[in-house]
């Protein structure tokens, strides 16, 4: 059953089913279809995400158990709402005491029947796995170290005991061990087993084993299989082994009849792969789409000229996007990937030594051509052999040309050969093809998302999943382009504007996009602030652009979101390398500056932005839910949602009072119900297209030949060319129902629609051929 919208919550402890279930009607008057809910098997205890999943055999006690789910999918069926389920199908908790496949790995070894679980290289570790739990050295944590009951016991840590070794002293016990206990610093070059990006508190799954894809999805299938569940998001599909088959068999084992969407991240104008038996993706791509038509690209031009100016990025590392992406990989295949990088380098390595034509590459040769092929990757991953679109050879040139021994050069070629399937299908060739992928997407998201994105910020509400803050801006054009090919190819696919990942709200972002407007009303700000000191100018920028939008002087909220800034920068400071001093400073600034006394400045730039920054909320959010796809609402954003990046997008969810948004989201969600065959996969996109002096700033689309969108975009752009002038819009003939305004109407098929009458109360219109009943 295919969903027209969906509705995300985060469960948790201090929100379990029983909360959701309270919720329930709030949400069916909302107009939903179905509940998205945050992940629900077994997790580690009081974890608020979930996806440190611990026993995939069991739904999570602490959110209600298994009872508690088929309680709310009983109360939701009531209210007319099915369940959609985010799945972790990638990996787990690294924590043994709550992981009893891990615990039972490390106290049998590679002969335990879960060791097939996970990807370990024993040999690498030689004949061990390596735990980096250690606050410190080994040496220096012996004294918190204890065996006790069979268990080895390190602060509130504990561990499996191999069998005949619990009497043995402290020191032959660690040595006797499966595992080896080390510094947690140590995880960076000498981890060896795989795990999710670079947190080595979460260990991969090999769910393309067979046996353990049935141990691992037995409970999900038996509960999609008894309609407690009708959907599921896939996590993380980057990080499989072969994301197309685990696709295959998931749609085999749920039946065939269960919506599935992956949270692919498409970068650019790349497409999902056609062959994955899925209805789409999670939605970034949609995201990106709404957000870019409300930039304005000669704004935002101007904005990163000044950017550069006053921030005074060094060298390369913010004055430009591509630079200062190249650059962020670079820093964490060196870095951060060190261990991932050492097992492709022993993997190729030791193909060469098994084929005489492929011998005598030295090993470092081989190292430098996986970094530097792995940095030129453009999108997040290849799949399998037949990615040369990906793996270009102009990238293997480019790679060549980096080595300073030419003779060398010749490993690259090894090296692609390789990462393409071109050299043979023996085990060492399939692994290394497979996890060249799966940490291509690692270094992808590490590098961009949670590096670059926080060094090269001149306008932040485009540094996104799946932005191109270099070209933030969108053209309806490219708009419409896009949506058309949704409603042809993938007219089932997830959209979204705001997630639990979302570095901003899609409503502070559409307060932020307004600058790209107005630049120079941002410089004035910026002039009027500068007697509040601030560590650094990047610092300032990134601080007083936040605070623009989260609309209010929360320091409780901004000083964590700036201090997580600087720390993913890594610039001054970072998560592992702490300066104190500067923190001190980011946080004495905050409360000086744009959480305190400063912030009159930035209210009042507010109240100047305040019709435009309407436009634009409103605008993305009628975009969202009658454009092509399944619209995906996060909790809360029925209404103006002002969330900064986690935990401020995380809390418990609340129901608030409505507001314009609301009246908005309503109406259009229960026209999506009412008319599924508008809205749903048989429905089609047309463009309408405004004429006259400001047609620009119209966005406008007819779903089905039964309802029309229509939005301002760039609206202080609009205001200071004169307004809307004499600029139409011609209506598809027949009488047209607003649906915000019930009472109003318009004749098509004859003169043009003015558009100053259209937008007379409200910057978005969304019209039906039918009548809308008066509320």
């Amino acid at each position: 059953m295919t969903p027209n919208s969906t509705y995300r919550l985060q469960i948790q402890p201090d929100f379990p089913f029983a909360a959701a279930a309270e919720a329930v009607p709030h949400l069916a008057s909302l107009g939903i279809s179905h509940l998205h809910l945050s992940p629900v098997l077994e997790a580690v205890p009081g974890s608020g995400h979930g996806y440190d999943v611990t026993d995939h055999a069991r739904v999570r006690g602490e959110l209600g158990g298994e009872e508690g789910l088929r309680a709310l999918a009983r109360t939701a069926r009531a209210h007319g709402l099915g369940l959609v389920v985010d799945l972790v199908p990638n990996h787990m908790a690294a924590s043994p005491r709550h992981n009893r496949a891990l615990w039972e790995v490390l106290r049998e070894g590679p002969s335990s029947p879960y060791a097939r679980w996970f990807d370990i290289d024993w040999a690498a570790g030689g004949g061990k796995v390596l735990l980096p739990v250690l606050g410190g050295r080994l040496g220096d944590e012996l004294e918190g170290m204890r065996v006790e009951g069979g268990t080895l016991r390190y602060g509130e840590q504990e561990f499996p005991l191999r069998p005949g070794t619990e009497h043995m002293a402290l020191p032959e016990v660690l040595d006797a061990q499966w595992y080896r206990l080390a510094w947690w610093r140590l995880a960076r070059t000498e981890l060896n087993y795989r795990r999710f990006f670079t947190i080595s508190d979460l260990i991969g799954v090999r769910v393309e084993d067979p046996e353990v894809f049935r141990a691992t999805h037995a409970k999900i299938v038996e509960l999609v299989r008894d309609g407690v569940i009708d959907g599921l998001r896939i996590d993380h599909p980057d990080g499989l082994a072969d994301p197309k088959a685990y696709l295959r068999e998931l749609d085999r084992a749920t039946g065939g009849g269960c919506w599935i969407v992956v949270e692919k991240i498409l970068t650019g104008e790349e497409r999902l792969p056609g062959r994955w038996p899925v209805a789409g993706t999670t939605g970034y791509d949609a995201l990106r789409r709404i957000d870019g038509l409300f930039v304005d690209p000669d704004g935002a031009a101007e904005l990163a000229e000044h950017y550069r100016r006053f921030a005074r990025p060094a060298g390369d590392r913010g004055g430009h996007w591509e630079a200062t992406a190249r650059r962020a990989a670079y820093k964490v295949v060196t870095h951060a990937l060190a261990s991932e990088v050492a097992y492709l380098t022993r993997t190729a390595a030791t193909v060469c030594e098994a084929d005489p034509a492929l011998r005598d590459h030295a090993p470092w040769a081989l190292r430098a051509a996986v970094r530097e092929l792995l940095i030129r990757v453009p999108v997040y991953r290849p799949y399998g052999p037949g990615a040369e679109d990906v793996l270009t050879e102009e990238a293997a040139r480019e790679a060549r040309e980096s080595f300073t021994v030419p003779e060398e050069a010749a490993a690259v070629d090894v090296v692609r050969d390789l990462a393409l399937g071109r050299l043979g299908d023996g085990p060492g060739h399939r692994a290394f093809m497979t996890r060249f992928a799966q940490t291509s997407s690692a270094l992808r998201a590490k590098s961009v998302e949670d590096l670059a994105f926080y060094r090269y910020t001149p306008l932040v509400s485009a540094n996104e999943v799946g932005g191109e803050p270099g070209e933030p801006a969108v053209t309806p054009e490219a708009f419409h382009a896009y949506c058309a090919r949704l409603a042809r190819d993938w007219p089932a696919t997830g959209t979204v504007l705001s997630t639990h990942d979302t570095k901003r709200s899609g409503d502070v972002r559409a307060r932020i996009a307004v600058l790209s407007e107005c630049p120079q009303r941002w410089a004035k700000l910026l002039d009027d602030v500068a007697r509040t000191p601030a560590p650094d100018g990047q610092t300032a920028w990134v601080a007083w652009q936040t605070a623009l939008g989260l609309g209010g002087p929360a320091g409780d909220r901004l000083a964590p979101a700036v201090l997580k800034a600087v720390r993913e920068a890594g610039l001054h400071t970072s998560w592992t390398e702490q300066d104190p001093a500067y923190e001190q400073a980011v946080l004495d600034f905050v409360e000086e500056g744009p959480a305190g006394p400063g912030f009159p400045a930035v209210s009042d730039l507010a109240r100047e932005l305040e019709a435009y920054v309407r436009a634009n909320t409103l605008g993305a959010a009628l975009l969202h839910l009658t454009m092509p796809g399944v619209p995906d609402l996060y909790q809360e954003t029925e209404r103006v949602y002002l969330a900064l990046v986690d935990p401020d997008n995380r809390r418990p969810f609340r129901q608030g009072p409505p507001d314009e948004k609301t009246a908005l989201t309503r109406a259009a969600l229960r026209l999506r119900r009412d008319h599924p065959e508008v809205f749903g996969p048989a429905g089609t996109y047309a463009p309408l297209a405004a004429s006259g002096p400001a047609a620009g700033h119209c966005v406008a689309f007819c779903r089905s030949g039964e309802a029309i969108t229509a939005v301002t975009r760039l609206s202080l752009r609009l205001t200071e060319g004169g307004g809307w002038g004499g600029t139409v819009l011609p209506l598809p003939e027949g009488r047209w129902y607003d649906v915000l305004e019930p009472g109003r109407e318009f004749a098509g098929g004859g003169a043009p629609l003015p558009l100053a009458e259209l937008f007379a109360d409200r910057p978005v219109a969304l019209l039906s051929r039918r009548p809308v009943p008066e509320n």
